[in-house]
């Protein structure tokens, strides 16, 4: 079995309410969640309303799937013109950890 994960830095553009905020990150969670199979959600800076932390995470047999879904969740979040991708974080957990 493996797991990876990405955590997602967000800075949000013209953004002036949380209201505002979650009409920026819902969509984009859902898309994830949708196109991917994986689990998301917001999970940082949750009282700031331009940024936002999103995680998520994925499970496989295959490692190569793993990473190929990382790879295209990293991809699609990275070409949304709504927000601006600070940093990614990416973790891997194989059969040996």
């Amino acid at each position: 079995m493996y797991v990876g994960t990405l955590s997602f830095d967000l800075l949000l553009g013209d953004v002036r309410s949380l209201k505002e905020k979650r009409s920026v990150v819902r969509p984009i969670v859902a898309e994830l969640q949708r196109k991917y199979a994986v689990s998301a959600a917001e999970v940082d800076h949750l009282d700031l309303y331009r940024r936002a932390g999103i995680g998520l995470a994925v499970v496989s047999a295959d490692a190569g799937h793993v990473t190929d879904v990382l790879d295209r969740c990293e991809r699609l979040v990275a070409g949304r013109p709504e927000v601006e991708l600070l940093s990614v974080r990416r973790r891997f957990h194989g059969d040996d950890d």
